[in-house]
Parts: structure tokens; C-alpha cells; sequence
């Protein structure tokens, strides 16, 4: 006997909860491939942002002037960028703050900035986050989905078997194929997920020490500034060359 055991065929002739999760799971299989494209493209845009800022950073332009470009652009600004005006912008006001009293305070200026950037990288690294917790839950869950699918599609088919006098594998083999389905298509949508979800986990934790390593040279450079400010008044203005 020559029977259609193509998927279409199978999932046309399953019961309606099998149908059901099968819906649901192709539904969150577009969905997560909608957010590891988005993701992909998200990230290259930060890694690209991030290297061009530093580029910048280093080439020995006053940091007065990159906060100015920074201030200007802060809409299309990577996350690097980001967390370098916000240090910026604390440093200066407590310095603004510090000499309206003729007071002076290293240590106050350093963590005022430094929280400043800590804070905003903790911003920054949620936004880049975003959405990978979706990923790491069609990871973990789908495949159980598809497995109850199955479990039920099992069951309604040997319950239909039952008002058989006679049972044979032509009779037995449709049904199950037909639970199986529901399987195959949550571990469709599982296996991309969990690839993708180690992939960027891996991006983002390079990334986020990228950022971290960057605060704590920053901290130096504003450190070391505070340093010859303090020694010479009239001190050339701050820059990060020599990197």
C-alpha cells in the first residue's frame, strides 16, 4: 500500500492539537530567525562603532573636542562613544562644581566619572542584550513543545487504533509519523536558536570587556590629567595619544 507520508500530507491529516503546535512552533521559528538577523546586524553595527570611536580616541585629538562631536551626534553614537561622554560630562561638572568653591578634589572627580561610565556601560550592555533572553528561551523550550505535540499525536493515534479487529505497520505507521512532525519542527526551531545564542553570547562578553577595558583607560588618562592639572595650572589640554 502506497500512502503520502510527505509533511504536508502528515500535518493536514494530524489531530488539532498537534496542528496547533506545530503553528505555534513554526510562528516562534520565524520569530526567532527575525531576531538572530536583527541581532547579527545590530551587533556588527556596535563592533564597527565601538573600533571607529577608539580609532579616534587614540589618535590624539582633545578630549574636549571628542565630547563636542559626541554631544552632537549622541543619536547615532556606538556605546563606546556613549560611555565616553557621560565620564566626560560628570568630570566636568564636578570640576565646574569644585572651582566654583575653589575646591579641589581628585578624588572625588575620578569617581564621579568613573560611576558615571559604569552606570552608563550597565545602559548600554542591556540594550545589547535585548532580546537574547527570547532566544535562549525558543532554545530551552521548543523542543518540549514539539515533544508534547508528539506525546499527544501518539496517543490519539493508538486510540484510534484500538476500535481495529486487526493492527498492522501500514496501519500504525501514519499515525506516528504524524506525532513525529511535531518533533522535527521544535528542534527546527531550537537548534538555530541555541547556535545563535552562543554565538552572541560570545560577542557580547567580548564586546562588554572591550567597554570595561576602555573606562578603566580612560580613568587613567582623566587620573593622570588631574595629576598635571594640579601641578601646573596653566597644562596643555587633555588628550589620549600615545596609546
Amino acid at each position: 500500500m502506497n500512502q503520502d507520508l510527505s509533511i504536508v500530507h502528515l500535518f493536514l491529516n494530524a489531530s488539532w492539537v498537534v496542528k496547533g503546535v506545530v503553528i505555534l512552533l513554526l510562528f516562534i521559528s520565524v520569530m526567532s530567525w527575525a531576531v538572530i538577523f536583527g541581532k547579527l546586524f545590530s551587533l556588527k553595527r556596535t563592533s564597527n562603532l565601538n573600533e571607529g570611536f577608539e580609532r579616534e580616541f587614540w589618535s590624539g585629538k582633545a578630549l574636549s573636542e571628542l565630547f563636542q562631536t559626541a554631544a552632537q551626534n549622541a543619536k547615532s553614537n556606538g556605546p563606546m562613544e556613549r560611555i565616553f561622554a557621560s565620564g566626560m560630562r560628570e568630570f566636568q561638572k564636578i570640576q565646574q562644581s569644585l572651582a566654583a568653591r575653589r575646591a579641589t578634589d581628585s578624588g572625588l572627580l575620578l569617581d564621579g566619572s568613573r560611576r558615571a561610565m559604569r552606570a552608563s556601560l550597565q545602559r548600554e550592555l542591556d540594550v545589547i542584550e535585548s532580546n537574547l533572553s527570547f532566544l535562549a528561551s525558543v532554545a530551552s523550550v521548543s523542543p518540549y513543545v514539539g515533544l508534547f505535540g508528539t506525546v499527544w499525536g501518539i496517543m490519539h493515534a493508538f486510540t484510534g487504533l484500538a476500535a481495529l479487529s486487526q493492527v498492522t505497520l501500514a496501519t500504525v505507521a501514519p499515525g506516528i509519523a504524524e506525532a513525529l512532525v511535531a518533533t522535527a519542527i521544535g528542534l527546527f526551531a531550537a537548534i538555530p536558536a541555541v547556535v545563535a545564542y552562543n554565538r552572541f553570547a560570545r560577542q557580547i562578553d567580548r564586546i562588554a570587556n572591550q567597554m570595561e577595558t576602555y573606562i578603566e583607560e580612560f580613568s587613567n588618562i582623566l587620573q593622570r590629567s588631574v595629576a598635571m592639572q594640579s601641578a601646573s595650572p596653566a597644562a596643555a589640554p587633555m588628550t589620549a595619544s600615545g596609546h
